[in-house]
């Protein structure tokens, strides 16, 4: 099987449980990260399906790489490859599809509560439950780009998700682990700390910590949901 390309934009954002997953699994996989000087490829011939992580920058920065991105994102879409895209890499996918990427009705930090829409699309995605509890790190957002299928929102941010086919894109960070956690909230980040002082839906480090028990092990599982959703699409 050809391995599934994995894009990173950011050394601290790596592919944490998504990389697990696939071990556990064995399926190959390939990583690239921008920010240590990896070349993103220029076509994506070599391998079965993308992943896109997420990162500080915006989605509307003008980097050579997140342009790079949005190509492999449409060249995968047209030959039917799976793409699933995390925060950053979502936003990218909207982009790429034309819709816009703003700044969001408001930032969403920490373990936020997201409700599903109840469509088919949303349970076969996400599983039965309406309510969830996960993890968000995000000042920007996407519109809803033509053609998408609506799958989730929030009080503070209306579009979590939406699929294509086999392909999804997310507002928020299934693949976070305990390890990649610790790293961001060891990081030093002024907006965080202004977007603490005004906004109901952004977490300090305690209430981070304080959830991350009881949310991760069941954050885990929808990602077992998700990823395995996504990978029925992998071809050889």
């Amino acid at each position: 099987m050809r391995p599934i390309l994995i894009l990173q934009n950011c050394s601290a954002d790596g592919p944490a449980y998504l990389q697990t997953w696939l071990e556990a699994r064995g399926l190959p996989f390939e990583v690239r990260d921008a920010e240590a000087g990896d070349p993103f490829p220029a076509h994506l011939r070599d391998h079965a399906a993308l992943a896109v992580l997420g990162g500080v920058m915006s989605a509307n920065d003008d980097l050579p790489f997140l342009r790079q991105t949005e190509r492999l994102i449409l060249e995968a879409m047209a030959a039917g490859q799976p793409v699933i895209g995390h925060c950053l890499g979502g936003q990218l996918m909207a982009r790429a599809l034309g819709a816009p990427v703003s700044a969001s009705p408001a930032p969403e930090i920490g373990w936020q509560p997201m409700e599903l829409l109840d469509t088919a699309p949303a349970r076969h995605w996400f599983g039965t439950p309406r309510s969830l509890r996960v993890m968000q790190w995000h000042y920007e957002s996407f519109a809803l780009p033509p053609g998408a299928q609506w799958l989730a929102r929030s009080a503070a941010c209306p579009h979590q998700a939406f699929a294509i086919g086999p392909h999804l894109a997310m507002q928020f960070h299934v693949e976070i682990d305990a390890p990649k956690l610790q790293r961001w909230l060891l990081e030093d980040d002024p907006l965080w700390e202004r977007a603490l002082a005004s906004h109901a839906s952004v977490q300090d480090q305690a209430a981070i910590r304080a959830e991350a028990l009881a949310c991760m092990s069941v954050h885990q599982l929808l990602a077992d949901h998700v990823y395995t959703r996504w990978a029925e699409g992998l071809a050889g």
